[in-house]
């Protein structure tokens, strides 16, 4: 009977400025049966520092967060 701890991430790049959300799962497996699972959440706006998150993350980061997004992200928090 061998415990394991199995974490896996899933993305998805939401709304008009493109906030990268992250979601981890993590799993507790016993001899390949799965016994139970948990998640846990991150989320990631345009001025978010993603230096210190996984290369997945700051790939999205680079692939959408376009100057453009930037610049209309930083004006909708301006006129917020």
């Amino acid at each position: 009977m061998a415990l394991e701890k199995k974490v896996t991430y899933d993305y998805e790049v939401r709304g008009e400025f493109k906030c990268i959300q992250q979601r981890m799962r993590t799993a507790i497996v016993e001899d390949g049966k799965e016994l139970s699972y948990s998640y846990h959440r991150s989320s990631f706006m345009p001025d978010a520092d993603v230096s210190s998150e996984s290369d997945e993350v700051k790939s999205l980061a680079d692939a959408v967060w376009t100057d453009a997004v930037k610049k209309a992200y930083e004006d909708r928090k301006k006129e917020d």
